[in-house]
């Protein structure tokens, strides 16, 4: 495991390689955000930006999804993975804004959790980006630069990951650190083919080094 200024040195060089990490989901206030989220769960960011061109310019407001049928939302996120179950989340977390919160998407992460289909993730991602709120997400990819690095123990369930990173990580830097941990993760350190030879991280992180192990055993046998 990485002891703190192990921690503190592998965050300043992921900034240093992403330092304009953001949220790639285009959206232009937090509840396009929180359908954007809502849509990415399975799927990449760049399929939803794609679907959400058309679909925000439809859908403005929590009515105008509860106007149509079931069927035709189906019918305008098909593209997407789960999309059936996704439209009904998303027409039940519209009936629900408009019934319990006026309207408005609540700012509190544990209200947000409250919606149907907004998980943890999701309401992390929200509060942060839309709201300013200091808030660590823990997708995919930040689990497995956290898991990688030694940052966080490889049985620590995603909550784990997420109290640990919140521990370890000072609060002003949640917010950005969790950007930057997404790009490093998508566009680095990816689940398959990670750049380890030309990692900078590469002599603190145990993943690494025996991915490089392996490697050089493969070529001397």
């Amino acid at each position: 495991m990485l002891n703190n200024s192990q921690i503190r040195y592998c965050l300043d060089k992921i900034g240093e390689m992403f330092p304009d990490a953001h949220c790639e989901l285009n959206h232009s206030n937090p509840f396009e955000l929180v359908i954007a989220v809502s849509l990415s769960a399975q799927c990449t960011d760049a399929l939803v930006n794609k679907v959400t061109k058309e679909l925000f310019k439809k859908y403005k407001t929590p009515e105008d999804y509860l106007s149509v049928p079931l069927e035709e939302l189906q019918n305008d996120i098909r593209s997407i993975g789960l999309y059936r179950n996704k439209a009904k989340n998303i027409q039940s977390l519209c009936r629900m804004v408009l019934e319990n919160y006026g309207g408005e998407l609540p700012e509190d992460r544990d209200e947000l959790t409250k919606l149907p289909g907004v998980g943890r993730k999701t309401a992390n991602v929200v509060v942060s980006v839309a709201f300013n709120i200091p808030a660590i997400a823990v997708d995919t990819h930040v689990e497995r630069v956290s898991k990688r690095l030694g940052i966080c123990r490889w049985k620590d369930s995603v909550l784990e990951v997420e109290k640990t990173l919140m521990k370890k990580i000072p609060k002003e830097e949640w917010s950005v650190s969790h950007h930057r941990l997404i790009f490093f993760g998508r566009y680095h350190c990816k689940a398959q083919n990670p750049h380890c030879p030309s990692c900078p991280l590469l002599e603190l992180c145990r993943e690494g080094k025996k991915r490089m192990k392996s490697k050089a055993a493969a070529v001397n046998e």
